[in-house]
């Protein structure tokens, strides 16, 4: 048995069913379509809407809601079996899916009211805007302001990479309140795109993952009403903080979605395709870049299950869940990239998605904290002795 089918053995039926509708519909929906989406570099929307309709979005979010009340640990296979077609599009959903949870955990009963139907249908995408042009992985450093008035908040900066920018109808937004309490001053407030004072900016154009809708906006003038309050300073750092482990291990799960589809293109390539007489997979040096990638991705795999286990106990998973990312994005980029010297020049077609995997697994190394942190946060553990 293998260690997806063993770690899905723990899962509860209705899971691994949900886990299975997922999988149809990325075959479905996504596959055929990502690289039209890439060339477009455009935002799916209608397909997110589509898995919307499918309750692909509220895993997490309790029945009494709408939604499905189930594991993270179902929502992280969700996105690895998504990711297996795009990572940009699986990135989108479990973006608007997070975002969705949260409204409907912590916001105001007349904001779920109103917001939450919208959200569940798609018809109101949504996102988190952490990230600035100047401040990205060092969170605490955010400078966009929110300034208490009568009847709520006023907001006023700029946010940058933030994923569904170019489409988020709302964003649950950090800002600071008082910079002298650093940290504890950031609050979060969910802000509406429909609203005066919020200005959207140009999707970014990147060399790939088009489908993730990175972006940015400003608030010039913004007011936030009193109910728009998701947490208030004091708060919103540390639950930004708790939810990073999760953001981290599906990211990982995402990563061992793209190498293990690049693997078995590659795969049936070099079995189909003959070089000095005999089919590709025969030589070994390219036989033995594709088992190294097998075997990469087994460890990778284990280190993400295990950091989703440690989640939905509520256990400690900032170390598991920073060893799980920078592993599998690390490894992801350098044996994607052997897929694609394994099947030669014919690697890079658009008909083939491994180099829009490899575009993505670069996005990856960035995404919810560098590699470069998860080398600091594990770092850290070395100089307390643990």
């Amino acid at each position: 048995m293998s260690i997806t089918a063993e770690f899905d053995a723990t899962l509860r039926q209705p899971e691994r069913d949900l886990i299975a509708r997922a999988r149809a519909f990325a075959e479905t929906h996504v596959a055929p379509n990502a690289a039209q989406w890439e060339w477009e570099r455009r935002h799916p929307t209608e397909a997110i809407r589509a898995a919307c309709a499918e309750g692909l979005h509220t895993v997490e979010l309790p029945a009494a809601q709408g939604g499905h009340g189930m594991s993270f640990s179902t929502k992280l296979r969700m996105c690895e079996e998504m990711a297996r077609h795009d990572y940009a599009f699986a990135f989108s959903l479990v973006n608007h899916a997070n975002a969705t949870t949260r409204l409907a955990r912590d916001g105001s009963a007349g904001l779920v009211g109103r917001l939450l139907p919208r959200m569940l249908s798609g018809e109101v995408i949504g996102c988190a805007g952490l990230s600035e042009p100047g401040a990205g992985s060092d969170f605490a450093a955010i400078t966009t302001r929110a300034r208490k008035v009568d009847g709520g908040w006023m907001l006023d900066g700029a946010k940058a990479w933030i994923g569904n920018a170019a489409v988020a109808g709302v964003i649950a937004t950090y800002a600071q309140t008082d910079p002298s309490l650093g940290s504890r001053g950031i609050g979060c407030f969910a802000v509406e795109a429909e609203r005066p004072g919020f200005h959207r900016e140009a999707p970014f154009a990147l060399h790939g993952g088009h489908a993730h809708g990175a972006g940015g906006f400003r608030m010039e003038g913004y007011l936030a009403p009193d109910d728009a309050v998701l947490q208030l300073p004091g708060e919103a750092f540390k639950m930004a903080l708790t939810g990073i482990n999760g953001a981290r291990a599906y990211v990982a799960a995402m990563c061992c979605g793209m190498l293990a589809a690049s693997i078995d293109v590659a795969t049936a390539y070099t079995n189909e395709r003959k070089t000095f007489g005999r089919h590709v997979i025969e030589h070994q040096g390219v036989r033995w870049k594709l088992v190294d990638a097998l075997t990469d991705l087994e460890a990778a795999r284990l280190l993400t299950y295990r950091a989703a286990r440690l989640i939905d106990q509520k256990a400690d998973a900032v170390l598991p869940a920073a060893h799980a990312k920078k592993f599998a994005t690390e490894m992801a980029l350098r044996r994607i990239a052997d897929c694609i010297q394994a099947m030669g020049a014919n690697g890079l077609r658009a008909e083939y998605p491994l180099a829009r995997h490899l575009a993505c697994a670069k996005i990856a190394c960035y995404t919810d904290g560098s590699i470069e942190m998860m080398n600091e946060r594990i770092g850290q553990s070395l100089r307390r002795g643990k």
